[in-house]
């Protein structure tokens, strides 16, 4: 996978400053005020070992950023009348709260699409996208690949507990369920960021076998 880039701002008690998130997918990395923090969710940025920030600079709660805002935008594509086009999404995280508040805005030809204000997730915010966007437009990210799931468990986090397994595609075609998904576990790729997008993509089946235990995306609600 290649590095990406992100322009964004970062906001705490202590002022704002315009910053840099970059990952690879999987990893994330973001320097403010001259100091490194890395981790796998946006919740979870702790300092890069052996870097540690200067004391009284930065709010930090069980050793990762907390009490701060996070703003950026990024390309994404979609799928438009069958011809991958690219989107802006605009996405606005509040760690100032014991629960991370998302909020996600597809930009898209003049259109905005969004999600709640206060989703828990990535996953949730942008299912919500999806479900509001025109027929005919999809969304080309990990979330709605047909190789990504979750662990056979009602928990997940904020991003980046998504697991791939674009290494075993015709095993997983075939998963329908929790337990199909728990016994490919072991030989997944890895673990990806919901808004995260490669060229192995393929859309994710609406129904049956490669379902996989999360199901169809985005879920039909009740």
């Amino acid at each position: 996978m290649t590095d990406e880039s992100w322009a964004g701002w970062y906001r705490d008690r202590h002022g704002s400053e315009a910053v840099i998130l970059t990952t690879d997918g999987q990893q994330l990395r973001i320097r403010v005020r001259g100091s490194d923090f890395e981790g796998v969710s946006f919740d979870g940025l702790g300092p890069v070992a052996g870097a540690p920030p200067a004391e009284g600079v930065f709010d930090l709660v069980g050793g990762v950023l907390s009490d701060c805002v996070l703003e950026w935008d990024l390309p994404i594509p979609v799928l438009v009348s069958g011809t991958v086009r690219q989107a802006t999404l605009s996405c606005l995280l509040s760690l100032r709260r014991a629960d991370p508040d998302l909020y996600l805005a597809l930009h898209l030809d003049g259109a905005v699409y969004e999600s709640n204000r206060a989703e828990g997730d990535f996953a949730a915010a942008l299912a919500t996208v999806q479900r509001i966007l025109p027929p005919g437009i999809q969304l080309q990210t990990c979330i709605a690949c047909a190789f990504s799931d979750y662990f056979p468990t009602p928990l997940r986090g904020l991003s980046g507990g998504l697991a791939c397994f674009r290494g075993v595609k015709d095993a997983y075609r075939g998963a329908a369920g929790g337990g199909d998904v728990a016994d490919l576990w072991e030989r997944r790729t890895g673990f990806v960021q919901e808004i995260w997008s490669c060229r192995e993509f393929e859309p994710r089946p609406a129904e049956g076998a490669g379902t996989g235990h999360r199901g169809a995306f985005p879920l039909e609600l009740a």
